[in-house]
C-alpha cells in the first residue's frame, strides 16, 4: 500500500524502539523539528549515529510504500531514495500518523521549494507548515506572487520567492555546485536529507537531485554512481569518497570537488557544513575514489569558480 507523508521531514527509525525520550517532537503529527533540533546537545546527536537510531528522512509530499504495519508503527521502503538494502527504496520504520491513508500524486506541474526551508501559506494567507528543501507539490496555478499548490493537507499556498518550477533536465557543475554553497553554516544531522539538517551522503544525494540527477541515498552505494575519474583529474562538482585506513578501508565520508584543491562537505556531528582544502587534512590521506555523476554536456564547464 502507498501512502504520502504530512511531516515536513519525518524520521526514518532504526526501530520502533529507537525513539528516545527527548525524540518526542519527532514522534508528533506534525513533527516539531526546530524544537528537536535545539534541544539535542553533542552527546544526544551524536547518539543518532553512534547507536544507529536513524537511517534516513522523508519529505512533505514524498511517497512510500508500507510494507507492514506494527500498532502506531509502519514499516516503509521510500522509492524515491535508492538503496541496496531494498530494491524497492529505502527501507525503516516511521509513525504512522505521519502519513496520509489516501495517499497522494505529485503529478505534474509541479513546484518544488528552492530555499532550505519555507512556510506553506492556507489560502487566507495565515502561515501553516515550515517544509524543506526539495519538498515537490503539485501545482494548480499562479497567485498574487503565490504558488496554488495541492498537499496531502489540502489547497496552500508558496511564496513565489521561495520555490521553482520542477526541474526535469540535468544541470551543470555549476549549477550543482551553487546549490550546495546555499547550506554552508547547517549543522550537521545524522540521517539527515532536509534543510533542517543534513549529514554527508544526504546532502549530496539531495543537491543533485536538485539539479536532474538521481543518485543512490548513502555515500558506500553513492561510490558506484556516475562514471570513475582519475585523482589528478578532480573536476568542479566530481564526488569524492573518502575510506578508513587511509583510503584502504570502508567509505565513511564524502565531499563534493569545488576545484583549486578544494571540497564542499557536512563532515560530522558537531559541525557544519563547510568549504576546505583536501592538501594537509586527514581527507587528503583517506580519498578512496572520484566519481562523475554529471553528464557530458553538464560536465561542459568553463571556468568554474566557486567562493
Amino acid at each position: 500500500m502507498r501512502a504520502a507523508v504530512t511531516a515536513a521531514a519525518a524520521n526514518i527509525w532504526t526501530l520502533p524502539s529507537s525513539p528516545r525520550s527527548h525524540d518526542a517532537p519527532m514522534l508528533e503529527n506534525p513533527p516539531k523539528i526546530r524544537k528537536w533540533l535545539a534541544a539535542m546537545g553533542y552527546e544526544e546527536r551524536l547518539q543518532l549515529c553512534t547507536d544507529n537510531l536513524v537511517q534516513t528522512q522523508v519529505l512533505f509530499g514524498e511517497e512510500v510504500i508500507i510494507l507492514k504495519e506494527e500498532g502506531e508503527w509502519a514499516f516503509v521502503a521510500v522509492p524515491g531514495q535508492p538503496s541496496k538494502k531494498d530494491a524497492r527504496g529505502y527501507p525503516g520504520w516511521m509513525k504512522k500518523s505521519q502519513l496520509s491513508a489516501s495517499g497522494f500524486q505529485t503529478s505534474t506541474p509541479a513546484v518544488w521549494i528552492t530555499k532550505p526551508t519555507a512556510f506553506l501559506y492556507h489560502t487566507n494567507g495565515e502561515p501553516d507548515l515550515e517544509v524543506s528543501f526539495l519538498t515537490r507539490l503539485p501545482a494548480s496555478g499562479r497567485e498574487k506572487g503565490f504558488f496554488r499548490v495541492m498537499t496531502p493537507l489540502g489547497e496552500r499556498l508558496i511564496n513565489e520567492a521561495d520555490a521553482d518550477v520542477f526541474r526535469h533536465t540535468e544541470g551543470r557543475a555549476a549549477d550543482v555546485i551553487e546549490t550546495a554553497m546555499m547550506f554552508l553554516g547547517l549543522p550537521y544531522l545524522w540521517g539527515g536529507l532536509s534543510g533542517f539538517g543534513f549529514d554527508c551522503s544526504g546532502l549530496m544525494y539531495s543537491v543533485f537531485k536538485a539539479n536532474g540527477y538521481t543518485l543512490p541515498r548513502d555515500a558506500r552505494d553513492q561510490a558506484k554512481a556516475g562514471r570513475g575519474a582519475e585523482v589528478n583529474d578532480i573536476r568542479p562538482a566530481d564526488l569524492l569518497f573518502f575510506a578508513y585506513e587511509e583510503g584502504k578501508g570502508a567509505i565513511h565520508h564524502v565531499g563534493l570537488a569545488l576545484g583549486d584543491g578544494r571540497m564542499l562537505h557536512s563532515p560530522k556531528t558537531g559541525k557544519a557544513i563547510e568549504v576546505l582544502r583536501l592538501k594537509a587534512t586527514v581527507y587528503e590521506k583517506e580519498l578512496y575514489t572520484v566519481r562523475r555523476c554529471i553528464s557530458e554536456k553538464g560536465n561542459e564547464y568553463d571556468g568554474i569558480s566557486a567562493p
